[in-house]
């Protein structure tokens, strides 16, 4: 794997609304000139995949960027009646993806997947099977759209005869995707995690925010420890705690600047490595109110770190 140049993969993990840490990341990987051989995207981490795929630079970030300033949860979250009378005549879910899907249209730089300057693998869940789907080729807004189906949220989108889910049911982090995709260099950008906490959270909501963080925290420790040795693996340490709810695109102006901060001085302590195996995100970033995949513990209880990151 050290003999010839790698293969590189951004792998973007899901996350709702913290999905706007990741364009932070992207906004300094791009200064940095770090552009990968392929991506991969699991729910809003296909959004953002997508996009960066279709310009993978400073301009497409900095575009991607203006795109999460002005999004509200009603661009995300647009009820509609015939919506409501589905839901509670038995239907399958409360949202139509109206204001996504417009959003999408309006804004993606190309129609299908294939026509992405570079290779984008976006990846949903089999309603019937529970399995994994990489969508390689098709319509660009339908396969994203698929990632991004919230179970009960959004309806199921119909693709090749299959009923498709959000992406993160099976797979919040698309490491396998990328490894399959022949990926032997992984730069993993997670969205927002609950770090180990001194006190347990408060509240009904922020108590299962809290766990379901903690799961996939957990299975990204897990296949990161069950992949290293199929490829380089580095996890680009994520902002945390994250005082916020997941589906609140009011804050994702001060997400991007704390991770693009966090990032960039992550990097220039040779985050990504000096060209040997990558390492996996470490304590170094902690005293940037950030922590990586193996997290060790977070200042989550310092006050000065509270202040620093509570939205």
């Amino acid at each position: 794997m050290h003999g010839s140049r790698p293969k590189t993969a951004f792998v973007l993990a899901g996350g709702g609304s913290y999905g706007a840490v990741q364009v932070g990341m992207l906004r300094a990987l791009a200064a940095h000139g770090v552009v990968p051989d392929l991506v991969t995207g699991s729910s809003v981490g296909a959004i953002n995949g997508a996009f960066f795929a279709g310009r993978p630079d400073p301009d497409g970030t900095r575009e991607l960027e203006q795109l999460w300033h002005q999004l509200r949860r009603s661009d995300i979250f647009s009820i509609g009646l015939r919506g409501l009378r589905a839901a509670f005549a038995g239907g399958n879910s409360f949202f139509e993806p109206l204001g996504l899907r417009r959003l999408l249209q309006k804004h993606l730089p190309y129609e299908r997947l294939e026509e992405s300057a570079i290779p984008i693998y976006v990846v949903a869940t089999d309603l019937l099977t529970g399995g994994q789907v990489h969508l390689r080729r098709g319509a660009a807004v339908d396969a994203i759209l698929a990632s991004c189906a919230i179970p009960g949220i959004y309806p199921p989108v119909h693709i090749d005869g299959r009923a498709l889910i959000d992406g993160a049911v099976a797979c919040n982090t698309p490491i396998r995707t990328a490894i399959d995709a022949g990926a032997t260099r992984l730069v993993l950008l997670p969205t927002a995690f609950a770090c180990p906490r001194a006190t347990p959270p408060r509240g009904v909501f922020a108590n299962a925010f809290h766990a379901m963080d903690l799961m996939v925290m957990q299975q990204l420790v897990h296949e990161t420890a069950e992949f290293a040795a199929r490829a380089q693996i580095v996890t680009v340490p994520p902002i945390c705690p994250v005082a916020a709810s997941p589906y609140d695109f009011s804050n994702a102006r001060r997400l991007i600047d704390l991770a693009a901060t966090s990032t960039e001085r992550w990097l220039e302590r040779n985050g990504l490595g000096d060209g040997g195996p990558m390492p996996a995100a470490s304590a170094a970033a902690m005293d940037d109110g950030s922590c990586g995949a193996e997290l060790p513990t977070c200042p989550s209880d310092d006050p000065a770190f509270a202040r620093s990151t509570s939205l």
